[in-house]
């Protein structure tokens, strides 16, 4: 358990969603309290889902100053009339989670004003971190037509990112409310996580044997992932860590999801795609060493474990 120093009030969207229902016990058992706002409910007994409409401002305004709990009536008044505080961060993962789910014009309008509506009201409430999602698929290939090489390898966050599908271009789009609002509000930090292929732990056994046995199926997601439970660390080391501003953090755990070495990968899948600095035996092509550097994430994770190959 945190210490109550460290522990934080968070209002987390989406939290009903692949990620965030791990990324929410991960955040519990580091002490915080939780709120989550999603459309559907989070199977969890301490954790109470508010259902709100993120493209309704008027609703993202409200969510954010909403009790965590019908037990928090109990609380007694506050200098402004009513017993509620304020969240210290808000974690944006509720989204349409990818293309062909609502056509192409809803998944923009929905993805993009509900970032923008969420980032505004924390920032004008005056909340000073908030955490959005962004996504693998900004890199260009995931969702592209046809079979299309990457710029460079190690994909990181200095990136020339140019998709042409909706949904990466909507994650684009948060991306650039984010920067906006945290030079617009100065002492706002607002990270946004290019998060890898979620893998919840259930999908080791089920899904990669056949990840490992056909590598070339794994291109469009840059032969990477992110184990759901890692997700929560780094949502936790974001919420910890202050004072960075607007920044980008790619969300992947260590690793290439091979048996081969990533030279080997790189050398037979993407033969024409440069590389730029030397990558390390099996660093996975999404690289996360910007949160290893900066957050400190540690990879607990690691698909070796859970895989016999």
């Amino acid at each position: 358990m945190a210490s109550s120093d460290a522990a934080k009030r968070i209002v987390f969207t989406g939290g009903s969603g692949k990620a965030g229902r791990h990324c929410i016990p991960y955040l519990l058992s580091k002490g915080h309290s939780v709120l989550n706002v999603d459309l559907a409910p989070l199977p969890h007994p301490t954790v109470h889902t508010l259902k709100a409409d993120l493209t309704d401002s008027g609703q993202v305004f409200n969510a954010l100053l909403s009790h965590f709990h019908l037990s928090h009536y109990e609380n007694p008044r506050g200098p402004g009339g009513v017993g509620v505080e304020k969240p210290d961060a808000v974690i944006h993962f509720a989204a349409y989670a990818r293309n062909l789910l609502v056509p192409d014009s809803e998944c923009f309008r929905g993805n993009v004003l509900s970032t923008y509506n969420v980032i505004e009201a924390a920032c004008k409430l005056g909340i000073k971190k908030v955490i959005i999602a962004s996504s693998e698929t900004t890199y260009g290939v995931c969702f592209a037509q046809g079979d299309v090489d990457y710029h460079s390898f190690p994909l990181e966050e200095d990136y020339d990112n140019d998709p042409e599908d909706t949904y990466a271009t909507s994650k684009l789009r948060g991306e650039r409310c984010a920067r906006s609002f945290a030079r617009r509000f100065p002492g706002t930090d607002i990270y946004a996580l290019r998060i890898g292929n979620v893998i919840e732990p259930h999908e080791y056994e089920m899904d990669f044997p056949g990840y490992v046995s056909k590598p070339e199926t794994r291109k469009r997601n840059a032969w990477s992932y992110i184990d759901a439970r890692d997700l929560g660390q780094i949502c936790d080391l974001c919420v910890q860590k202050d004072r960075l501003g607007f920044q980008v953090f790619n969300a992947t755990n260590d690793t290439i999801t091979t048996k081969e070495t990533t030279a080997e990968i790189l050398k037979k899948y993407a033969p024409n795609t440069p590389i730029t600095r030397e990558m390390g035996e099996y660093e996975a092509p999404l690289s996360n060493r910007k949160i290893r550097e900066v957050l400190g994430f540690k990879d607990v994770h690691d698909w070796r474990k859970y895989v016999t190959f």
